[in-house]
């Protein structure tokens, strides 16, 4: 009796090992999520007393794992965000440190967030680029430095690519126009300076390009007018020069145009200025010249246009009053003259919209 006893307790045993095997997550992915909580400080959320034990699967703040294979498939760290941990604290996130290149050892994994928390330092892990099924890859708000790695190409699988409000130099990787499923691509507010990649366009799956606030120089590359999808371009407050490429004004589904505080010269594209789909054009603060075409029509639509700080010279061309809508214009500090048409959208717009001009005159300025 005490030998089947035995045999019983030695058989529940091994039983419950298996059961522990089965339900924990793989080894090497706990050592990883291990080796990446030593590397980040989280200062007084205490969002990582929750990674403890060996089933990193269960409970793990900002942990998922695919229910069938048990390996990490998501990281989904977040500063900023309505989760109850941040909302109960009534603060944001604030955490130091770096990422650890251990985090590549999660080569299961498909999204990597680890955003808005402001204290995180270092490089981008470089071995990130062999992580085949990464489809996030967003790491703003934080002091990230060095290059984007140089074969970030490599993601095949990529639909997110956002690495904004960091301190990151260097180039656009020239590889970065092989991630053909590309749909967003935020790299605003760094220090990435050089040309953009001549082919860009062969992204052609991108929705959203913003590379605002860096230190791009070069001229706006052509093969953008090949990107069927791009809604919201966004060049703004770098050194580009150059004119605007025609093509531009070609794209059926832009939206949103934001060149301002570039270097951009030459003159205005009539078949921009005719676009019927574009909602936000902003060309200020650059050295733009020439008259403004009257192209304007009935469906056209600007929530706002904004040309002003540019040389634009000749008359306000009397075809805006035509326009559908245009609910914030700017063409002060140019070198305009002639009278202000009147109707919409002028009826609304206050002095400030035509000041520092060389000699307009009419409603809202002086009467001529």
């Amino acid at each position: 009796m005490k030998m089947k006893m035995r045999l019983f307790l030695i058989s529940v045993t091994i039983f419950c090992a298996i059961i522990s095997s089965v339900n924990s997550c793989s080894p090497a992915d706990l050592a990883a999520l291990k080796a990446i909580k030593t590397g980040l400080t989280d200062s007084h959320l205490g969002l990582f007393n929750s990674w403890v034990g060996t089933d990193c699967c269960v409970n793990w703040y900002g942990v998922s794992c695919d229910p069938e294979t048990k390996r990490v498939v998501d990281i989904n760290l977040r500063g900023e965000s309505e989760d109850p941990i941040l909302t109960k604290s009534g603060q944001s996130g604030f955490m130091s440190g770096s990422i650890s290149p251990e985090i590549c050892k999660l080569d299961r994994l498909t999204t990597l967030i680890v955003a808005d928390w402001k204290g995180i330092t270092g490089e981008i892990p470089k071995c990130l680029t062999s992580l085949s099924n990464l489809r996030v890859l967003d790491l703003i708000g934080n002091k990230i430095s060095g290059d984007i790695p140089a074969d970030i190409g490599n993601l095949k699988m990529l639909t997110v690519l956002n690495l904004a409000d960091n301190q990151i130099s260097g180039k656009i990787p020239a590889s970065i126009v092989s991630m053909s499923g590309l749909m967003h691509l935020d790299l605003s507010n760094n220090q990435i300076s050089g040309e953009m990649p001549a082919d860009f366009g062969k992204l052609k799956m991108l929705s959203r390009a913003l590379l605002n606030r860096n230190q791009l120089t070069g001229s706006i590359p052509v093969s953008i007018g090949n990107m069927n999808r791009l809604a919201d371009l966004d060049l703004s407050r770098n050194r580009i020069s150059g004119s605007v490429p025609d093509c531009l004004g070609k794209m059926q589904v832009l939206s949103t145009l934001n060149l301002d505080g570039n270097l951009i010269s030459g003159q205005l594209p009539s078949i921009l200025l005719s676009n019927r789909g574009l909602g936000i054009l902003n060309l200020s603060r650059n050295s733009i010249g020439g008259n403004i075409p009257d192209v304007f029509h009935g469906n056209s639509y600007f929530m706002a246009l904004d040309l002003s700080y540019n040389n634009l010279k000749g008359p306000i061309p009397g075809s805006l009053s035509a326009a559908k809508y245009i609910g914030h214009l700017d063409l002060s500090h140019n070198h305009l003259c002639g009278t202000i048409p009147v109707g919409n959208p002028f009826d609304h717009l206050e002095a400030s919209s035509f000041a520092n001009n060389d000699c307009l005159c009419g409603n809202p300025l002086r009467t001529c």
